[in-house]
């Protein structure tokens, strides 16, 4: 999948915003955190530590929530395409705790994984091969996953459809991930943004 455009697109808002939930596609600070919350729900104990990867980490901000709000975080592994948000999230979040890739696919194994608006820039995309990138994404966080992962994604129970952007139906992809990844999905869809989230954890 050609991300180039994406890429683009994220790395113009954080000139044009900086450290602002607005350069990863996100209207306010409590939306993004409400985000967060729902995603982490798939940490099975927050107080235990753990490994994180994030694909799609932007500059960081997940990794600080994590923190601020008490998860006993070990090592956090952020991926992303744009290497202005690599070098932002350096910044922001660096430390012996924090790797940081240029890349847009997993290479490192860890508890959880988690993706965060990843999939809702598609511009001109023709939906069938960006369902196939997703499906594709979905494996990949899969493989690298001991304990579980999560994402999010725009749902299609919406009355207006912006263009360029990717509205996913939540029972095709929980479908996926219960025949095909693990007996135990959880589908979210029961908060105030239009939107849901999976959480699919690993068997024991």
């Amino acid at each position: 999948m050609n991300l180039e455009k994406v890429e683009k697109l994220y790395s113009e808002n954080l000139r044009k915003f900086g450290i602002d939930p607005r350069s990863v596609g996100w209207t306010r600070e409590g939306s993004q955190q409400l985000r967060f919350h729902k995603l982490l729900q798939i940490v099975q104990n927050k107080s235990e530590p753990f490994t994180l990867n994030e694909v799609g980490c932007g500059y960081g901000e997940l990794y600080k929530y994590c923190k601020e709000t008490g998860y006993n975080i070990q090592k956090y592994y952020g991926y992303d395409i744009s290497t202005d948000m690599l070098e932002a999230a350096r910044k922001y979040i660096g430390g012996p705790e924090v790797v940081l890739y240029h890349k847009s696919r997993l290479e490192s194994q860890a508890d959880y994984a988690v993706a965060s608006g990843i999939f809702n820039v598609k511009f001109d995309e023709d939906d069938q091969k960006w369902e196939a990138y997703v499906r594709d994404m979905i494996v990949n966080m899969s493989q690298f996953s001991v304990k579980g992962f999560a994402f999010n994604a725009l749902t299609t129970y919406v009355d207006y459809k912006a263009p360029g952007l990717y509205y996913a139906d939540p029972f095709y992809y929980f479908d996926f991930c219960k025949k095909n990844i693990s007996r135990y999905v959880t589908l979210l869809h029961d908060y105030d943004l239009y939107e849901w989230t999976m959480l699919v954890t690993k068997p024991a």
